[in-house]
């Protein structure tokens, strides 16, 4: 195999692979990238079993074929050579020589034939905004839980109906809910898994503003087509949380809050909360709010914001972090916190998604963010 390429097209190529890319294995063919010269492109594949990415570049193809090299090795060193064009010949022993003006490297390979088949992707279930699906992960990521014993938890529901597009992940603290109005799709639902989530939005951000993702699915796989970049990722297996009866009905008590305001506040009462628990203290009064937090070992700290609430005097324990995660996702200046009492999960949505409307007048995504209370 022998083609000519782009060293700034192979760069980018390269880049997008290192997320899937195994880095400690004890298989060392899934710590290369495959890649395959036909026609006027070479194509780059890489895998770690779990998930799996596929993308090429524009090449001029002087001798079609397939080789394998260390896919973090090629990365690092195709970066140090001149923008110009890099000439990739493999040998019979595998090894690729690499020419790029006067620089000569030769990178030992393995053999094309170890390294292991990707699915091919079934025909297509929807054709979704790649900005839209990128921003319901940012909404959401960061509620899926860490615990790897509770697999089912270790992702997000992808749920598809006739005219909405929700994606719900939890962690059995809290959990993060948004739906989006999307029409001409089929019915579907999929667990995904945290790590593919991460390649997604970075496929949706080389995508574009305009760019448009394909999904698809079989029994095992998911798949997630950008232009001509493929993201393969395994499928969770196992029952989601019934999701619809966490999310709260009878959260009467509002207050309305500066998201800047009430985030400053905690921002600056968290660094005296209990480093473990990270638990701080809201009490809601008529007109402000106030945030406490005490520790025997550094001290204690009080802030008090305004607010638009006129419900009963309320005090209830919540994880700092998991408040200032949600203030991080919402771009709206404003949000709203719902309550029903000292004992039942709070409620945070941004506040033009609570009210309804938008300044555009479109319909907003429905985001819910709903936080269960701590004992403090």
């Amino acid at each position: 195999m022998e083609f000519t390429v782009s060293k700034a097209d192979l760069v980018r190529e390269l880049s997008l692979s290192q997320g899937v890319v195994e880095k400690k294995t004890t298989i060392p063919i899934l710590s290369n990238v495959l890649l395959e010269a036909h026609g006027d492109r070479v194509t780059l594949t890489a895998t770690d079993l779990e998930l799996g990415i596929r993308c090429s570049c524009p090449a001029r193809v002087k001798k079609e074929g397939a080789g394998t090299v260390p896919a973090r090795k090629l990365l690092d060193y195709v970066r140090l050579l001149p923008e110009a064009d890099l000439n990739v010949k493999f040998m019979e022993n595998h090894w690729a020589n690499l020419t790029c003006g006067r620089s000569k490297t030769k990178i030992a390979g393995m053999s094309r034939e170890s390294f292991p088949e990707l699915p091919t992707m079934p025909a297509a279930i929807a054709e979704i905004p790649a900005k839209q699906l990128s921003s319901m992960i940012s909404r959401t990521v960061f509620s899926i839980s860490m615990e790897e014993s509770r697999f089912t938890l270790n992702g997000a529901l992808l749920l598809l109906k006739d005219e909405t597009m929700t994606m719900v992940a939890t962690d059995g603290h809290r959990l993060a809910y948004v739906e989006t109005a999307i029409g001409g799709q089929q019915a579907f639902r999929a667990l995904i898994p945290r790590k593919a989530m991460g390649e997604i939005v970075k496929l949706a951000d080389e995508a574009g503003t305009d760019g448009k993702v394909i999904v698809s699915g079989d029994d095992n796989h998911l798949f997630f087509q950008f232009g001509d970049r493929l993201l393969i990722t395994r499928k969770l297996t196992g029952n989601f949380p019934d999701y619809e009866r966490v999310l709260p009905k009878e959260n009467t008590n509002i207050a309305k809050l500066s998201k800047a305001e009430i985030r400053s506040a905690i921002e600056r009462v968290a660094q005296f909360a209990d480093e473990r628990s990270r638990a701080i203290r809201v009490q809601f009064l008529p007109g402000e709010v106030r945030v406490f937090s005490s520790s025997l070992e550094m001290g204690e700290s009080e802030e008090s914001v305004s607010s638009e609430y006129t419900g009963p005097e309320l005090e209830i324990g919540f994880n700092a972090q998991y408040l200032l995660d949600f203030f991080r996702a919402i771009s709206q200046d404003s949000l709203v916190f719902a309550l029903k009492d000292q004992k039942s999960a709070g409620e945070l949505q941004p506040a033009a998604s609570a009210d309804g409307n938008s300044s555009s007048g479109a319909r907003p995504d429905q985001y819910r963010y709903v936080v269960m209370p701590m004992r403090i």
